[in-house]
Order: C-alpha cells, then structure tokens, then sequence
C-alpha cells in the first residue's frame, strides 16, 4: 500500500486529488468526515437537492462554516475551499476535479452522472450500487475506451469482496465463493416500510425513527440491497449467480468453509464459483452466535495436501475435512474508507472493483398479489423485492430489473413471488436509465454476458 504516500507527494507539490461529490446522504457524509482529514485531497464541491441539508451535514461531519463557505467553484480552487450546490452538472464539468463521487442512491441519477463524468473525462467512484446493478458493466466499458476509471466504492461491501477475491486469486488460490452476512429470514421478502420495525426492533434500538429512511432501510431487511450487492460482485469478479439467486444459509463466521461450499462436498452451494449471503438467524428464528452480518468473507479450495496442512497450522478456518478454508473481515466502515477508491482512481488510475462482464442481475420480484394498475414503488417498497437473477436468465426472459421497477404501471396481475418483465409494466423507453439499460441489454447478449 503505497496511496498515502502518493497522496503526500500531492499535498506536497500543491496539487491535491479534487474530488466532486454528489449526494451527501449517509455515505457521502462519512466520507466527507474522513477527507477533510486527509492530506493530498480536496473537496471542490458538493452536490445536493436539498443544499441546506448538505450544509447541516458538513457540519456534523465536523466541517466548520468558513470552510465550506465558498462562493462558486473557482472561488473554492482559490481557496482550497468547498462550494456547496444542487447544481451537479456544474460539478461535472469542472475542469479542474478530477475524481466525482456518485452517492446518491438513485439508480438513474447515477447512470446520468456517470455517462457526464465519462463525456468529461472524470474518474467516478460509483457508490451508487444500485445504479451499478442496473447497468455498470456497460458503464465501466465506456469508461474504459474514454482512458478514465469506474470503480466501485471502496468501504461498501462489494469492493471488500472484490478485494478478497483478488487476494485469493493473487496467491494462487481457487475461489469457491465469496459474499457477506446479514440479518436474514425467508418472510423478510414481504417486510415493507410499514412493517420494517418488528425486524429491526429486534436487533437495533433507534430511539428517532425519523433520524432514518424506512424505505431505505427496508431494502437491506427485504433481501434486495444483499441481491444489489451481489450483482455488483458477480460482475467485477467473474464469480457466477446460483440458478436460484441467494439461498442466506445462517452460519457462524467460524463455519463459512463448511456452509459455503458445494453441497457434493457436504455444504449448500449450488457449484463452486457463485456469491452467496450468509444469515445471521436461524429458521427457527433464533440468533446466530458470532455471526458476520457486518462482514464479508471468501472461501478459498487448497489444492494441494501442503496447503491444507497450513490451513490448520495457521488457523485459516478450514472445514471438516481441511480441503477449504474462509478468511473474513468482520465489519465494514462505508464511507469512512471510500477515500481510498478516490486516490486509487486518481493516483494509480486503478478501480477498487469494477464491472468486467454482465453476470448477475436484480429482478423485480413480487412481495404480494399485485394488481393491474398497480404503480410500483422500487427498492424497500410496498411491492416488489430484488433477486439476484443469472443474467443470461434475466435476458431470456426478459425480466425487469429492480433499479427500474419504481414509478411505473403495471399492466397486469402478478402472482405474490413471481418475477416481473419489461412486458409487464407501462414504462417510458425515452426515458435516459431506460434507454441505457437496454443498450447494454443488446451489448451483452445471451452469447456475450461474460465479455
């Protein structure tokens, strides 16, 4: 690791890494916490709807007022200050930023700020996963033949599992799977914003419900956000999608090897070389002792007697019968590590996890009966959940995607766990996501969702 010293020589020459960052929600404000902190980095700008809420942000991410006090954004060059704005584009376009931070968490927001940043030759740090699960591989292939990086986000998830797939692979090592821990139970698929606390009440203890957003919140309850996440590492990894999506099979984080490991071997993975989401309750509904639900974990193959061997000696958690063992981090820090995927971009003009291929995909699934003439309301809603979907599945049956199915009619019934299509709701196809969507749709076919 050599990025701190990088980012010196920078503070040091008078030309830190500028970085434009729109959506200054949870993550975004964690990272700005961190990069007011970090020498060789400067945040030109921030992009916000609600730019009073920005400016509250800041301050609680410990910003005082005058630094943040800039008038435009040539007077934050000038001052190595921070100009806070709702106008995005502006942000985009600035010459001198170098890196634009996507966080907003709407899946065409992001799509659209990607494809500027591209048309403008910035470096993006995709936070926006959703928007990646829709259409980052067509993105990160544009991004690629205009010489700048798309990359995932380094503090979420998906990049953390990337990081220890490419570990693994690095060392030699085969990889059998990999993925993270949440809080799972097979009738979390119908939780709603109206019903999400009874599930969180039991583990989390939030006195100011208003302090969160349920609709938000609900997508990591409903199984979604673990489908969204996947996605995203299926098609930065190479690993594959079980043919039935996510199986959250619960596990303590010491028995990963066992439990995530071909059921021909005695654990329940469909095949080797597929994510999966590990649970941290039981069907019965009780808790998992030392669980990894904040965490992210690989399982790799020893392929010789001598690496098994080291496998115990150097307590890599292997499994009963020494052939696998697991490494896993226990907790992730979201936005208060997302510097490092900026100075990555900037300063080794390398992703921390990036799409390669189109692998994985989020349909639009039914939480209940759905009625013609329904408007479906998209993640953590009322109606639909996401379910991590083969591609070459999603494209042959011509499935709508998760990130797209808010706002839109549908056109008729759907059964309660039935997965909906493109076929099935009123949809705009002017609409920029859309229009997007199926170009990639069409880039990566059946015969090329891998390429």
């Amino acid at each position: 690791m050599n990025l701190h010293a990088k980012l010196a020589e920078r503070e040091a020459t008078g030309k830190p890494v500028r970085v434009g960052l729109i959506g200054a929600g949870k993550f975004g404000t964690m990272f700005l916490s961190q990069a007011r902190l970090t020498a060789g980095m400067h945040i030109v700008g921030v992009a916000d709807l609600d730019v009073g809420r920005a400016r509250s942000q800041l301050t609680s991410a410990g910003w005082d007022a005058p630094s943040f006090a800039a008038s435009s954004l040539g007077d934050a060059l000038k001052r190595r200050a921070t100009f806070v704005t709702d106008d995005a584009e502006a942000l985009i376009a600035c010459p001198e930023i170098e890196v634009i931070v996507e966080a907003t968490g709407i899946p065409g927001a992001g799509i659209h700020h990607a494809l500027q940043a591209i048309a403008h030759g910035k470096h993006i740090v995709m936070v926006n996963v959703e928007a990646d699960a829709v259409a980052g591989p067509l993105l990160a292939r544009k991004a690629k033949a205009a010489g700048v990086v798309y990359s995932l986000a380094w503090g979420d998830q998906p990049a953390l599992i990337c990081e220890h797939v490419d570990w693994a692979r690095a060392a030699g090592f085969k990889v059998i799977c990999a993925g993270k821990g949440t809080r799972y139970h097979p009738s979390y698929h119908q939780s709603t914003p109206d019903t999400l606390w009874e599930i969180l009440d039991q583990y989390l203890q939030i006195k100011d419900r208003n302090s969160i957003n349920p609709k938000m919140f609900n997508s990591f309850i409903d199984g979604s956000k673990s489908g969204i996440e996947m996605t995203a590492v299926c098609n930065a990894t190479g690993l594959v999608p079980q043919t039935n999506g996510l199986g959250f099979p619960p596990a303590t984080r010491f028995e990963h090897a066992d439990v995530c490991k071909p059921k021909s071997e005695g654990g329940t993975l469909e095949k080797a070389g597929v994510t999966e989401v590990t649970s941290s309750v039981y069907r019965d509904g009780s808790n998992v002792p030392n669980h990894l639900a904040l965490g992210t974990y690989v399982v790799i193959e020893g392929e010789t007697e001598y690496a098994r061997r080291c496998f115990r000696e150097y307590a890599m958690l292997p499994d009963k019968s020494g052939k696998y063992a697991a490494l896993y981090r226990p907790i992730h820090m979201i936005g208060l590590e997302l510097g490092i995927s900026v100075a990555s971009a900037a300063l080794r003009h390398e992703p921390t996890g990036a799409p390669t291929g189109f692998r994985s995909d989020v349909v639009a699934t039914a939480k209940r009966k759905l009625k013609a003439g329904e408007m479906l309301d998209g993640e953590g809603g009322f109606c639909v959940w996401g379910k991590q979907t083969p591609a070459e599945a999603s494209l042959a049956g011509q499935m709508l995607p998760l990130g797209l199915a808010h706002n839109v009619k549908l056109k008729r019934d759907i059964a309660e766990g039935e997965a909906l299509k493109w076929a099935d709701v009123a949809y705009d196809a002017n609409d920029t996501a859309v229009k997007f969507r199926r170009e990639m749709e069409a880039a990566f076919g059946r015969r090329n969702v891998t390429a």
